[in-house]
């Protein structure tokens, strides 16, 4: 009997391993194309928890670059994208309304389109390919870098800003509470949708939409949810009709369920009830929210229950910052102080206190040692304070925003360390790291 040559032999046994382990390893690629937020700040709060903390180390010093106004007002802060794009929601008399600028590149405008207004408290939400989604009364809306519309889906109410669950998908909430899960791509609604406020009527989308702005009860959810990956839990405040204040609301994610979401817990912990976006910890275990009552709440954000509240003698406006290591950062508004507070589990101390300082934002922390709010200077003056939070929040430098009107809409920190602060008067300051 003729015998194979054993180096044939050996070639063809290796072949046949490498092509059935290639087969085996690759399975599907798919993964590469799911859209999750993009890097940076690409949206209001930063991230999906709300957090308004980036790792990204900050740039102390600073230099303002560009200025430019949306001719019309801003009720959120710039989302930035990937690739140095910028993106408002302006409310705006008449031509555009929806704006895309090149923030490394002067504020020059990439494209821009107009919008059916009433839902400026709502900011843009970038995705890793600089893929933007956004809503309208009665419509959510996703655009590719260019102004052609990606999809657009009919939705009960005017979406919240936008927050990605994993595997491509993204949570919407709307202002009446109608909770959809979209697949990203398509702009189809995946699962059954929730509705968590009664006696709404599904053909008037602008119900109620003044009272949001200022968390009225009219507006049902008056501001964005907060989910953790790290949990899978979505938390939400929520005003229902008739209801002496607002309450805690948790849903939990479930991929591949038939339900995606389900109802985990409802908490009225808070008597006074909860006024702007709650924040999730990093590892999703607690939940920090402002109360009416002016206390600071965390709650344990398996069941509702409160961990502590701790009394800050200010009423914030909006949501606090929170750190990896448990620092927080209370969040701002006239007449607030800039207080940080460290979480030690049962109760919450403070780890060092401004009386100095009128923070009207929230502070956006980038790494562990630079923060930025838009602080009250002088009369009706604003500044850009940089501060060191490991360092009792001494003041870095401050810059003036120049003829600043309004009130500040936040402060975003792009991967490229530039620092964007807005106001509700339209005005857009653009600052690139010395």
């Amino acid at each position: 009997m003729a015998r194979t040559p054993v180096l044939p032999r050996v070639l063809a046994l290796a072949s046949t391993t490498l092509l059935t382990g290639s087969l085996t390893a690759c399975g599907t690629t798919d993964s590469w194309v799911e859209s999750t937020a993009g890097r940076g700040w690409p949206t209001q709060y930063a991230n999906a928890e709300n957090s308004s903390y980036s790792p990204t180390a900050g740039a102390s010093e600073l230099t303002l670059t560009w200025s430019r106004s949306v001719k019309g007002e801003l009720g959120a802060a710039a989302a930035l994208g990937g690739d140095g794009y910028l993106a408002v929601n302006g409310q705006t008399a008449g031509g555009c309304s929806l704006m895309v600028w090149e923030n490394d590149n002067n504020g020059r405008q990439r494209w821009c389109t107009r919008m059916v207004l009433g839902g400026g408290f709502s900011s843009p939400l970038f995705d890793g390919f600089d893929n933007l989604y956004i809503g309208q009364p009665g419509l959510m809306m996703s655009y590719p870098p260019t102004q052609w519309v990606r999809w657009r889906t009919n939705v009960i109410g005017m979406p919240t800003t936008a927050r990605f669950l994993g595997n491509g998908q993204l949570l919407v909430v709307t202002h009446l509470g109608q909770v959809l899960v979209f697949d990203s791509h398509r702009g189809v609604v995946v699962g059954t949708p929730l509705d968590l406020v009664d006696g709404v009527n599904p053909t008037d989308p602008f119900r109620g939409l003044t009272d949001c702005q200022q968390s009225l009860p009219g507006c049902p959810v008056a501001s964005a949810p907060a989910f953790s990956a790290a949990s899978g839990m979505a938390v939400l405040g929520v005003w229902q009709p008739g209801a002496k204040a607002s309450v805690l609301t948790a849903l939990r994610y479930q991929p591949g369920q038939p339900e995606l979401l389900v109802r985990e817990w409802t908490s009225d912990a808070v008597p006074a009830g909860v006024i702007a976006s709650p924040v999730l910890a990093p590892d999703g275990r607690t939940v920090y929210v402002n109360g009416r009552d002016k206390q600071l709440w965390a709650l344990d954000a398996t069941n509702g229950k409160p961990k502590w509240s701790f009394a800050l003698e200010f009423q914030p406006q909006t949501p606090p910052t929170v750190a990896p290591g448990g620092l927080i950062i209370a969040g701002g508004g006239p007449d607030t102080r800039l207080v940080a507070l460290q979480d030690s589990g049962d109760r919450a101390e403070v780890a060092w206190r401004r009386d100095d300082v009128t923070p009207l934002t929230t502070s956006s922390q980038a790494g562990g040692q630079v923060a930025y709010a838009v602080v009250a200077d002088g009369g009706k003056g604003q500044a850009l304070l940089v501060f060191d939070p490991a360092d009792g929040g001494r003041t870095i430098d401050s810059y003036p925003l120049p003829d600043a009107g309004g009130f500040p809409v936040g402060v975003s920190v792009g991967f490229d360390r530039r620092v964007v602060a807005a106001t509700s008067a339209g005005q857009v300051y653009s600052f690139s790291p010395n």
